[in-house]
């Protein structure tokens, strides 16, 4: 990772296997750029399946910029012609996408694709689904603390290991870059995340991984099989956690760990208008208990573990916060988060339109606590972790 001094910045983000530029790039000489290119380079000739290159941020570029992004774009697609470079823009900045549309034309392995949301790159594969386009965005901002809480818990390389609710299968793809198991079954309930998480691994290059699909409470796997069970931001939404925590135990093999992360929605913070985010965090715990969820479970997951029978259990919180990374990451989350729970939870429950609009204003200040340049927001997790006895 590198970021570099204002007007411009670039960044790769491994999770989605994205080179993010955004900015003013107008050097006088492309040395002014040298760390950028050198990143650029790096990270084009490190990863394999797709690569993407994000400029929708990219507010301005000069020939001198773009003459040397050129020539390192082109010049690795003709050296790796297998791997391919997607270059994303938007309709925004009416220059980008002609302008780069010129270049990939010149290259079979590159190519454009203007994009006009906030969210990942692809998002349109899953657009009609409500949640999938807030879970990538999540996943990447809390791996930054998972990474380094999951050796405590158990998490090593050449386990096997099951990631049950998978989802889009982005952190089973994470945990399979990064800690190499000795095998990973990925399952999960929806026929379309699924489709979702195969095109990304896919695109990604990585091998291994097994799809499945499957009731995560009556799961068609044998007894004592994995060494390391994971279940993350799922118990939260199941109206009988304890049945899921029952298959979770069985599957696991004697000794082996089952690991669960869960929120306390409630507690979500903001300054400045923390009482107006406050409340709002609050009545988004009651309107999840109002459909049999309960985004209060985080503080719970020690007695959930034990009373699963678990031994051995450890626990750790920390807050994802808009410091992690570009804040503007944060802030999409929390819109997304308006979106479903004030345009579609509270009207299905039929909450009056000022109080929906009060509802509303909370979230869109927690979004400007993340933007301001002194603010601070937060959302709090809890992971933990709990053995299977021998």
């Amino acid at each position: 990772m590198s970021l570099l001094p204002l007007p411009f910045t670039v960044h790769f983000d491994p999770t989605n296997q994205e080179l993010l530029l955004s900015g003013k790039m107008r050097p006088e000489s492309a040395a002014e750029i040298t760390d950028a290119l050198k990143l650029v380079q790096q990270s084009l000739e490190k990863y394999s399946g797709v690569v993407y290159v994000n400029v929708k941020r990219l507010t301005h570029i000069n020939m001198t910029a773009f003459a040397a992004l050129a020539d390192i774009l082109a010049a690795s697609s003709r050296i790796r012609p297998e791997r391919k470079i997607v270059i994303i823009t938007s309709s925004v900045v009416a220059w980008s996408t002609s302008l780069f549309q010129t270049l990939a034309a010149s290259q079979p392995s590159l190519s454009v694709e203007v994009y006009d949301s906030a969210f990942y790159p692809g998002q349109s594969f899953v657009e009609d689904e409500t949640f999938i386009p807030i879970l990538r965005t999540q996943t990447k901002m809390t791996w930054r603390h998972e990474r380094e809480l999951l050796p405590r818990h158990g998490l090593r390389s050449g386990l096997v290991i099951a990631d049950i609710c998978c989802g889009i299968g982005d952190f089973a793809a994470l945990v399979q870059r990064e800690f190499k198991p000795a095998r990973l079954v990925a399952l999960d309930h929806s026929v379309r995340s699924l489709e979702y998480a195969r095109r990304v691994a896919a695109d990604f290059d990585l091998q291994g991984i097994e799809y499945t699909y499957g009731d995560a409470s009556q799961m068609l796997l044998r007894d004592n099989q994995f060494d390391f069970v994971t279940c993350r931001h799922s118990l939260q939404i199941f109206n009988r956690p304890e049945m899921l925590l029952r298959e979770l135990y069985r599957i696991c093999k004697p000794g082996g760990r089952v690991y669960i992360t869960n929120e306390k929605n409630s507690h979500c913070l903001g300054e400045p208008h923390a009482e107006s985010i406050k409340w709002t965090y609050e009545e988004v715990a009651k309107l999840f208990k109002h459909f049999d969820m309960d985004v209060e479970m985080g503080p719970k997951s020690r007695h959930l573990l034990a009373d699963a029978g678990f031994d051995n259990i450890k626990v750790d919180s920390f807050m994802v916060t808009n410091l992690d990374g570009d804040p503007q990451d944060f802030a999409d989350i929390i819109e997304a988060w308006e979106n479903v729970y004030a345009g579609e939870m509270a009207v299905r429950r039929g909450d009056s339109s000022d109080f929906i609009r009060r509802f509303r204003q909370g979230f869109k200040d927690h979004v400007f606590a993340a933007l301001h340049p002194k603010g601070y927001a937060g959302w709090p997790i809890w992971a933990a972790s709990g053995r299977k006895p021998l």
